[in-house]
């Protein structure tokens, strides 16, 4: 039998292990609390990046410590969910959107009356920076001019041309089903990325997309804006979102953003979309550059990949991912086994478990998220983690069962004649026969979560996925294999260090 010693040692170090989970993850939750902290958002396209830099940098020189910037949080209801519930204190968004969106209003609204639907929420708009981006329809102009298409009504007539539509336009109250009705369109779009459509429409794959009126390529890839004669599409002029506490808590940035109104007009968010987009500039970059009074002479921005990959941001981006893969695992080993050696003496219970945590791996990663943040009320690391530790039940708890399952009934039965209790033939012959099929799925559980961290960008929890979400908003490649790369690494990495770990306990045996 174990001494006390080694009994309370043990019992200690499961219980740190749990109350370090448990910190960690309570930790984003603490730092939201911070209320000197602005914390600035974006959505996950060009232009968001971009404001959200612009914003942040307008109002750095007033705070007591720099602001956080959580780019690419996803789309609207993401974005507008963590400001909801604090994650945020603000980000730009779009009139438009605001009305038909979040507020679902049919046609126009005041900013008085968008003030005043938003009160109760706790949030409100303020500072037109002076631009409108609304949605539109666009085509090759070649092939515009050869069918006779200027307008939507026009469009309506050529059923035989493929739409490529955005996920978030076809799903939006005020996007393509609307926009159906109202001009009796009968094709059915294909959805796909904003960022991969351009890409789409100039190899001829599909024919129209959706667009903003202030993207850069309409012009380099010669494509036509077709008018929308019917009025669909309201103004989407560019405002603050922000919540109502944030003129109170950090009133000299607030003041400071109020300079922002008007400010920023149509030339120059296309001319800050070119350099993003055709330049490769950095956002902050772009964003410094038009607060300190244009684009440099000459500077053009472009990295390769090697460049890209081994950028200023690979040491922040492997801890945050390291972070997110050794915790979410480590809390997963700290529920799955104990859940496993509870159910695997009774069969139908333990099908009933391994069946719900096989249910939560069919589960879509950003559903779980967005499911995530709504009932939590927090964007970032928590979300993230849970996520991960939810994916990573099943092989850890599953390899574990098999692995005891397996032990065979002799030596079982060895154990029960030398007088042991069940804890101790559990503890002293099952567990460690099982331990080769446990590690096993520990090592499949990681694999998986390094893969599917990198879906933690999207709710700005960092880690290499962060590449990969702005590459896909840019449709750059470049920056998309820097990102898988690191990845890809270190899930090799993981593999060598669980290989020497197998190796070790076959030694030993």
């Amino acid at each position: 039998m174990l001494s006390c010693r080694t009994r309370c040692g043990r019992r200690a170090a499961w219980t740190g292990w749990g109350l370090l989970c448990l910190a960690l993850l309570g930790l984003p939750a603490a730092q939201a609390q911070n209320t000197d902290t602005l914390r600035v958002g974006s959505k996950r396209f060009t232009e968001s990046y971009i404001l959200a830099e612009v914003i942040a940098q307008t109002a750095a020189p007033q705070l007591p410590q720099a602001p956080v910037v959580r780019q690419g949080l996803g789309n609207t209801a993401i974005v507008y969910e963590a400001l909801r519930s604090g994650g945020i204190d603000l980000y730009a968004e779009y009139t438009g959107t605001i009305a038909l969106e979040l507020l679902q209003q049919t046609g126009s609204m005041t900013r008085e009356a968008m003030n005043a639907a938003l009160a109760p929420k706790g949030l409100g708009v303020a500072v037109q920076l002076g631009f409108n981006d609304g949605y539109a329809l666009a085509m090759r102009a070649a092939d515009a001019d050869q069918l006779g298409i200027k307008t939507l009504s026009d469009l309506a007539k050529h059923r035989e041309l493929k739409l490529g539509l955005s996920n978030e336009f076809i799903g939006r109250a005020d996007g393509w089903k609307g926009l159906a009705a109202r001009y009796g369109f009968g094709q059915q779009p294909t959805g796909l990325d904003h960022g991969l459509a351009y890409d789409a429409i100039t190899a001829k794959q599909i024919d129209v997309i959706d667009i903003y009126t202030t993207d850069a390529k309409i012009e380099h890839l010669k494509l036509r804006v077709l008018q929308d004669d019917r009025q669909y599409f309201p103004r989407y002029d560019a405002v603050l979102l922000y919540r109502l506490d944030l003129p109170q808590r950090l009133p000299k940035a607030w003041a400071a953003l109020q300079k922002l109104e008007g400010r920023i007009d149509e030339r120059a968010m296309i001319a800050m979309n070119a350099r993003a987009e055709l330049q490769s500039v950095p956002f902050d970059t772009i964003a410094r550059d038009f607060l300190a009074g244009g684009a440099k002479a000459g500077d053009s921005g472009q990295r390769g990949w090697v460049a890209k990959l081994f950028g200023p941001d690979l040491g922040r981006l492997a801890r945050q991912h390291l972070l997110l893969v050794a915790v979410s695992v480590g809390c997963a080993i700290l529920l799955a086994v104990p859940l496993a050696i509870l159910v695997f003496p009774h069969v139908r219970l333990r099908a009933v478990v391994l069946g719900i945590t096989g249910l939560l791996q069919t589960v879509p990663s950003l559903a779980l998220l967005a499911l995530l943040i709504s009932w939590l009320g927090v964007i970032g690391t928590l979300p993230a983690l849970i996520a991960l530790t939810l994916y990573s039940l099943l092989p850890i708890m599953r390899n574990t069962v098999t692995g005891l399952v397996e032990v065979p009934a002799g030596l079982r039965q060895a154990g029960t004649a030398l007088g042991m209790t069940t804890p101790q033939s559990l503890r002293l012959v099952l567990l460690p026969l099982a331990l080769p099929t446990l590690i096993a799925g520990v090592r499949t559980a990681t694999t998986i979560a390094i893969g599917t961290a990198t879906i933690a960008a999207f709710i700005g929890a960092g880690g290499f996925g962060e590449r990969i979400v702005t590459g896909l908003a840019l449709n750059d490649s470049g920056l998309l294999v820097a990102g898988a790369v690191p990845a890809a690494a270190l899930a090799l990495l993981s593999e060598v260090v669980f290989e020497a770990i197998e190796y070790a306990l076959r030694r030993r045996r």
